[in-house]
């Protein structure tokens, strides 16, 4: 980030750009409903269901002779626990019910679908510890999750996303007016469904991290938008006369370098985690880099335009902060 090389002030003409923006942001729009229809999104263990296992790794337990011991089809990786230990992620669903035995099979069908996953990990662990000589001391984890469990988690992470644009829109509305508040939903949902799509086409696993990297998402975007609104705001009533346009742009040039060096730092974290926190933390963290670089052209092509076409009527006094909050400069 050469940020001491970046001129004083700037003068782009955002809002001169903005159709190119709107026809950009329809495209991913369109390709992101599209991908998310005919291919879905690659739902994890949280709401797909399945078990989690893993296993210390050793010379003698790698990645391939886990691979080569599992009794069903699984998804085998290495990664790094959280104490810096070298271990082994093995991930899988329930078997076909004809593969866990006759007494399996004899239950009725209620039955096996709750307790197929069950069965599957007994199985699955009994095998490993078998070929491998493993103990229970090498399993340093062992989550299941039942198709009931899966489902209910699957709802409450997308009614949490719900629940969050609503809050900011209220949020934006009391604090601005309700063309902001428009303009900066539509932003997030913008960003949402366009991560969402994103996933869908490189086929990222989805699970409860995602969710919260999505939170965090509309958070970091919401705070860019804030910050890009309040001085839309000041500048609005600093200087009357001037054009919307012209005062959106002044605005955006002004907060242009804050952007810069807030989502440059960010972006240096989360790149690190990225190559060097292995498969476990890696949707999470391509869905924070993915949504800061969506978050930010949001702000600018989404949200500020969508204001300037609204218009802006700022000239009433606005209501005493109470609070004492006057923008992040």
């Amino acid at each position: 980030m050469l940020l001491r090389y970046w001129p004083e002030s700037t003068k782009i003409k955002f809002m001169s750009l903005r159709m190119g923006g709107a026809l950009v942001s329809l495209l991913m729009i369109t390709a992101s409903i599209y991908f998310l229809a005919m291919r879905g999104l690659n739902l994890g263990v949280d709401f797909a269901g399945g078990t989690v296992m893993e296993i210390q790794q050793t010379e003698t337990v790698t990645v391939e002779t886990v691979r080569a011991a599992m009794p069903y089809t699984a998804e085998v990786n290495s990664a790094v626990g959280t104490d810096a230990r070298a271990i082994i992620v093995v991930k899988f669903g329930a078997a076909d019910p004809s593969k866990l035995g006759d007494e399996f099979t004899a239950l009725k069908p209620e039955a096996q679908a709750e307790r197929a996953q069950q069965v599957t990990n007994d199985i699955v662990k009994e095998t490993l510890m078998e070929k491998l000589g493993l103990t229970d001391q090498d399993f340093l984890r062992d989550d299941s999750v039942g198709p009931k469990v899966s489902g209910e988690l699957f709802r409450s992470g997308i009614l949490a996303l719900v629940v969050a644009l609503a809050l900011m829109l209220a949020y934006i509305w009391f604090r601005f007016e309700w063309q902001f508040s428009v303009g900066a939903v539509a932003a997030l949902a913008h960003d949402v469904i366009i991560t969402l799509g994103v996933f869908s086409l490189l086929q990222l696993e989805f699970n409860l991290t995602t969710i919260a990297a999505l939170l965090t998402i509309i958070g970091y975007s919401m705070n860019d938008t804030v910050v890009v609104f309040d001085r839309v705001r000041e500048e609005r009533r600093k200087y009357k006369k001037m054009p919307d346009r012209q005062v959106i742009d002044q605005s955006l040039n002004m907060t242009l370098s804050r952007t810069l060096l807030t989502s440059g730092t960010t972006l240096l974290a989360l790149f690190a985690i990225f190559f060097l926190g292995g498969p476990v933390l890696r949707g999470m963290s391509f869905a924070l880099i993915w949504g800061i670089f969506i978050g930010t052209y949001s702000s600018i092509f989404i949200a500020s335009s969508i204001v300037l076409s609204l218009g802006m009527d700022l000239n009433k006094k606005p209501a005493e902060d109470v609070t004492g909050f006057q923008g992040v400069r």
